[in-house]
């Protein structure tokens, strides 16, 4: 009886080690990096300021730079290089505004809405039909009586989080 466990222990092992090998190259981001080994990102820029009503935020182009390769490095088997990556994303933040979004009765302002747009180009070397360039924008909304400094932290994690992940998924989603 134990000769007959150690068979049925073996050939699930065997049978195991066969269906991951088969499932080498599935990823559960559901990116398509083909033959693509390594990714590039270029420094965002901040130009946000040549917009009408956006402001310029020291940081946040730094910021977005290293939150959209965070984001790439944790969901691929990709490397991050700095040059001659095979996937190269490069771009610039062109829009960063805060806008009164509601009012109150007495016609004061109830809620505000801080909106961050980037510009963006990807460059696929390894499969070019997949090259595009595109505006990507979020926002967030907040209380009108809270100062932007106070909600600047939440905002951005909240605004970079759906940013990055649109643009992950443009470039490498494969849904």
């Amino acid at each position: 009886m134990n000769t007959i466990k150690k068979n049925i222990l073996k050939s699930v092992l065997l049978g195991l080690a066969f269906f991951l090998q088969s499932c080498g190259a599935y990823n559960f981001s559901g990116a398509d990096i083909g033959t693509a080994q390594s990714f590039q990102v270029n420094f965002f820029q901040n130009y946000a300021d040549q917009t009408p009503g956006s402001i310029i935020v020291p940081g946040l182009d730094r910021d977005f730079t290293l939150a959209l390769q965070d984001l790439i490095n944790d969901l691929t088997s990709l490397s991050l290089t700095g040059s001659n990556g095979d996937l190269l994303y490069e771009g610039e933040i062109v829009e960063y505004k805060v806008v009164p979004m509601t009012a109150t009765a007495d016609q004061r302002t109830a809620q505000n809405r801080l909106t961050m747009s980037v510009n963006v180009r990807f460059f696929n070397t390894t499969k070019e039909d997949a090259d595009f360039e595109k505006r990507f924008s979020f926002f967030y909304d907040f209380d009108a009586a809270a100062p932007l400094p106070s909600v600047q932290a939440a905002a951005h994690e909240e605004i970079f989080e759906r940013l990055t992940q649109d643009i992950f998924n443009a470039s490498l989603g494969n849904w």
